[in-house]
């Protein structure tokens, strides 16, 4: 799915205000007391809580590899003035048969004031810049209020309900899915590329 831009470590986005980067070890801290904050982990499906350090740490090394071998983008969410200081994740994957899919979690100390939005916005646009990538897809807790505006606010669009599985959870709930499509994001297209960072590799697509 990815290129070879994507594949290499030195990989980052930046936006006005965010730092994108790969996971590294030294995030396991934050990343295991951020997630695995009740109001976190209970609204994604792959989070359990409690979190414990060394999940997070195989995590970590999981999400790595997996980007190495371009099975999925998982980025680390700073703030560009603290770029070593994880507050966030956000990554987006492919099934065998499926669109591309995102997913992500803010620590709550960052709620509100809109380093989501401006993360799922990074990635949208590589996304579509740097593949052939149609469409990407989130699925979201229908309770979940703060993660259905920052969807909104990017440009995606509902496209019905379901039960998700949860399996950090053991469970089931009611979840509503979403979609951006290439042309509409490039139809809405105003905010502020990202600037990808990383080895100088000729990009041409999937």
């Amino acid at each position: 799915m990815f290129p070879d831009l994507f594949l290499d470590d030195v990989f980052t986005l930046e936006t006005p205000r965010l730092f994108l980067r790969w996971p590294k070890a030294s995030d396991a801290k934050a990343i295991a007391e951020l997630a695995g904050d009740k109001r976190v982990a209970e609204m994604t499906a792959r989070i359990p809580h409690p979190y414990p350090a060394k999940l997070a740490v195989d995590f970590i090394l999981r999400t790595r590899a997996a980007n190495a071998n371009g099975e999925q983008l998982g980025l680390v969410i700073a703030r560009r003035e603290k770029p070593d200081q994880a507050i966030g994740m956000i990554g987006i994957e492919k099934g065998c048969n499926s669109p591309a899919e995102i997913g992500y979690w803010l620590g709550v100390p960052y709620w509100g004031q809109g380093y989501m939005t401006e993360a799922v916005q990074a990635l949208l646009d590589a996304v579509f810049l740097y593949t052939e990538e149609r469409s990407v897809t989130a699925a979201i807790r229908v309770m979940n209020t703060g993660s259905r505006r920052v969807l909104e606010h990017c440009g995606f669009q509902y496209e019905g309900g379901s039960m998700c599985h949860r399996p950090a959870w053991g469970d089931s709930t009611p979840s509503d899915t979403y979609r951006i499509t290439r042309s509409l994001w490039g139809s809405l297209k105003g905010w502020r590329a990202p600037v990808p960072h990383g080895r100088e590799v000729a990009v041409g697509g999937m």
